[in-house]
């Protein structure tokens, strides 16, 4: 692990001496915002009961770094159990707590905003949760590569629009690589915590199955990069895990 120093502060003593008053400077040491908060493990973190679990990280909340810090990724980790403990809550006496999520969030009731916001707050983190990981970046691979370049024209003007679409983006909402209904990947936005496949939710592109999204609520990105929204989305693509993305990609064939 990495030593951090901590910064120094320069403090003038005066010391007696024989009658005589001498300057002294001392270096104290400052505390730093790892010592200040402890940073958990993810596996400590457990739904407290229901249907749906978190999706577990396979790495430690350090490991994104210098992409997201560890006290970004375990608030943001902890962000969503928030919600699933709340969709467990929600869902009880409801008929639906052997649901799928992707059943559920479907036909969610959108005047309810206990369940539509936390099953899309579920939904939304395990699939952003499942797509990024340490040592990962770089360019999509096999038949999602082909894909991308086929309907964006090139994996270079891909980035482009969903940077551009991400910044465009006001407030707290996600941006979406979605598969729509003919099969063609496209970009779509939603607020709060709407998603996709929500087909009586508002979507700013098109609805459909994500493979893949971005979390612009301030939670995701705010203690590292504050007002820096734009370095947050250049950053994201160096944490984007391709191959879990193609994956994704691969199953809506089953759908």
């Amino acid at each position: 692990m990495k030593k951090i120093v901590a910064p120094l502060l320069f403090i003038s003593v005066l010391i007696s001496c024989n009658d005589k008053k001498l300057t002294e400077v001392v270096e104290v040491p400052l505390p730093t915002v790892q010592e200040k908060v402890k940073i958990g493990n993810p596996d400590d973190l457990k739904a407290s009961g229901g249907a749906f679990q978190l999706e577990k990280l396979p790495f430690g909340y350090e490991a994104l770094t210098p992409n997201l810090s560890a006290l970004t990724l375990e608030s943001h980790y902890k962000n969503y159990l928030y919600y699933t403990n709340n969709l467990n809550k929600a869902l009880v006496g409801t008929g639906k707590e052997n649901l799928s999520i992707e059943d559920i969030i479907t036909n969610v009731d959108i005047t309810n905003p206990e369940i539509r916001n936390n099953a899309g707050g579920y939904y939304n983190h395990t699939l952003y949760f499942k797509c990024i990981a340490p040592n990962a970046g770089g360019e999509p691979i096999d038949t999602l590569a082909s894909k991308i370049t086929k309907d964006f024209g090139s994996f270079s003007n891909f980035k482009a629009v969903f940077k551009e679409t991400a910044n465009k983006q006001f407030g707290s909402g996600w941006v979406w690589l979605v598969v729509d209904k003919t099969g063609v990947l496209q970009l779509s936005t939603t607020q709060d915590q709407d998603n996709p496949l929500m087909t009586n939710a508002p979507v700013v592109g098109f609805h459909g199955i994500p493979i893949l999204g971005i979390d612009l609520w301030e939670h995701a990105y705010f203690l590292d990069y504050q007002y820096k929204k734009k370095k947050y989305i250049d950053d994201f693509f160096n944490i984007v895990n391709w191959e879990k993305v193609n994956e994704n990609y691969k199953a809506t064939f089953k759908n």
